[in-house]
């Protein structure tokens, strides 16, 4: 029976031929990740069973980005105790503020991870890395603990759901307007604790970063992971970047799925999520003249470069709408300095927005752009529930690049042709 290349890459990490949905594994991790707000709970439990050393420090990742740079003294807290683990432990792999970024952005932009890999992650968005074609998923603190003593994760395999995307991809149709399409076809739990496979020529026409940020939101929809299978695109992205080598996997032919799902996406519309659930996908023409009190475009969904030249083609020569607050957050330094070199953030200032240093903060509420009571925001961020972003009583409304830069310079939720056709 043939496998599909989930099934493949944790048999290969677990001394396995075959393996089958539903069974328990112990597997070899390459890369186990951690951040500011997960690393020191994994820490905690690590320290209390006095274990003496890290299994593999050249393994373990730390990365503060999510209330850094620290917004008050209990994040400064965080930061340090994962700082002085890093220093004790001699991790290879910790990244100071002013040296990183965004963790899903920055680990595959350094080739940490590569096509091939078994990476689990203490934050849910780890399975951004399906998009090299490795297995990637997140897990709790208290399993990133279990890794760091051991370099293993225990496992159970998930079956696979097949997505073929058909059709010419429209003009400002990305990987975030197929993955919300997505999750508004099957909801929140249609792929719980699944391998959500994103295959087809729509799939194939995306560049690393589109993919990227589909892969990211397989969790929305309850998956284990989102993957795709390394091609000439990957192995490009890859080339002269991962610290590793990599390994290629793709499903058999006769791989078995536990469903799959066939659409021609050629006349897709930009997607939007209303609140309070990214499957509340609708398009955009649906959700226009929704007036907005803020736009964020970044987070580790969308804050790479080809969202921020997106949202730079439409902002040049304009400014936000008066009244409205629009956030710029490039994912990493490398992004930000990128953005540098082509004009990108004078643009973003230009067109009176905030530019600032990577930070996951305002797609977690944690800071620099919370939402106070009946405040309505428009964001490139994975998550619309209740409080997402700050108070229980304001509103988040998901989509790609393209429609928040539109919707910043109008003031509402607007279809980027509007801009362009005027």
């Amino acid at each position: 029976m043939g496998m599909t290349i989930t099934e493949k890459i944790i048999a290969a990490h677990s001394g396995r031929d075959q393996v089958q949905p539903g069974e328990f594994v112990y597997a070899d991790v390459d890369i186990g990740l951690g951040n500011d707000i997960t690393a020191p709970i994994a820490i905690n439990e690590f320290e209390g069973a006095e274990i003496p050393k890290v299994h593999a420090p050249d393994r373990v990742v730390l990365i503060p980005d999510h209330f850094t740079p620290n917004k008050d003294i209990k994040s400064a807290q965080q930061c340090k105790q994962i700082r002085e683990f890093a220093r004790k432990h001699g991790l290879k792999h910790y990244y100071e503020v002013g040296r990183c970024g965004v963790e899903h952005a920055f680990l595959p932009e350094q080739g940490i991870v590569v096509p091939g890999d078994l990476v689990i992650g203490a934050d849910s968005h780890t399975c951004t890395y399906g998009a090299l074609g490795a297995f990637a998923s997140g897990v709790g603190s208290t399993d990133l603990a279990a890794f760091m003593a051991t370099g293993k994760v225990w496992l159970r395999i998930p079956a696979s759901l097949k997505f073929n995307f058909r059709g010419r991809l429209p003009r400002w149709i990305g990987g975030k307007d197929l993955i919300l399409h997505t999750i508004g076809q099957i909801g929140v739990d249609g792929a719980r604790y699944h391998a959500m496979e994103f295959t087809g020529e729509a799939v194939q026409a995306l560049n690393m970063d589109e993919r990227m940020a589909m892969c990211n939101m397989a969790i929305e929809a309850g998956a284990k992971n989102g993957i795709i299978a390394p091609d000439a695109v990957t192995q490009a992205y890859e080339e002269g970047r991962g610290q590793r080598p990599s390994r290629l996997f793709a499903s058999d032919a006769d791989a078995v799925y536990a469903k799959s799902f066939d659409w021609d996406v050629s006349k897709l519309s930009p997607q939007v999520a209303l609140p309070h659930l990214p499957e509340n996908a609708k398009p955009v023409e649906e959700c226009k003249n929704i007036a907005l009190d803020q736009v964020v475009i970044g987070s580790c969904t969308n804050g790479r470069m080809t969202d921020l030249r997106i949202a730079a083609a439409l902002l040049r020569g304009r400014k936000a709408a008066p009244g409205l607050r629009l956030l710029v957050i490039p994912a990493t330094q490398e992004i930000y300095m990128q953005a540098m070199r082509e004009g990108l953030l004078g643009v973003f200032v230009q067109a009176e927005a905030v530019v600032s240093t990577p930070t996951c903060g305002p797609c977690l509420g944690g800071h620099m752009g919370i939402l106070a009571e009946g405040e309505r925001a428009l964001a490139t961020t994975n998550r619309n529930f209740v409080g997402r972003m700050g108070h229980p009583k304001s509103e988040v409304y998901l989509c790609g690049p393209a429609v928040a830069a539109a919707s910043a310079i109008t003031g509402r939720i607007t279809h980027p042709d509007e801009i362009v056709h005027g």
